[in-house]
């Protein structure tokens, strides 16, 4: 059974990959243009998520689904977390975050120092005030230099432990649906479906 949601992400990048996670399970519709930003202003993840979902939610409606993720750095005390969006600045590209982040682990060499982790909370919540969660996460460390042309954010950077030895950026140039089997949004997306009833 196919079920509808409003996708709350404004991040195109992020909105393509949840859609090729979710596949035929859910019929995802795109967020309002006529929606303002929703400020990000959670202490969790899962915070994040919700406060999107809800005000997509009253905006249209229709049950929403949104998510938010943090990438987790352990020798930085679990930078940039809830800021990796906007670690670099509250207009930050992902090249910024990326040399922000590799500046911060400059001198830490081997794979010790730059354990990390993804995590995302996903969401789906419905005008009623019914909500489901899940989340997915993936362990990994950052690599010294960005690899691979694929992918968005930190995925230049990351190297998941359960993959072999690429970047996530360089498993989506080369098959998107390899990252999507290992990562945390796969993870978390999969589990919500399931719990949705999709």
């Amino acid at each position: 059974m196919t079920r509808r949601f409003v996708l709350a992400t404004a991040n195109p990048d992020k909105a393509a990959e949840i859609r090729q996670i979710l596949g035929p399970v859910v019929d995802l519709l795109p967020r309002p243009d006529s929606m303002g930003a929703v400020e990000e202003t959670g202490a969790t993840l899962l915070d994040n998520a919700l406060l999107k979902a809800r005000a997509v939610a009253a905006h249209t409606g229709l049950p929403a689904v949104a998510d938010d993720t943090g990438l987790e750095v352990d020798s930085l005390g679990g930078e940039p977390g809830v800021y990796s969006a906007r670690y670099a600045g509250p207009s930050a590209t992902y090249a910024d975050n990326v040399a922000k982040l590799l500046g911060r682990l400059s001198g830490r060499e081997g794979r010790a120092g730059r354990r990390a982790r993804f995590r995302t909370a996903a969401v789906a919540v419905w005008p009623d005030g019914r909500q489901e969660a899940a989340e997915g996460d993936v362990t990994g460390w950052i690599a010294p230099a960005p690899a691979g042309h694929g992918g968005f954010g930190y995925d230049p950077v990351f190297i998941p432990d359960e993959g072999d030895g690429r970047t996530f950026a360089e498993m989506v140039a080369d098959d998107p649906a390899a990252k999507h089997r290992l990562s945390h949004r796969g993870r978390a997306f999969r589990l919500l479906a399931e719990r949705i009833g999709g």
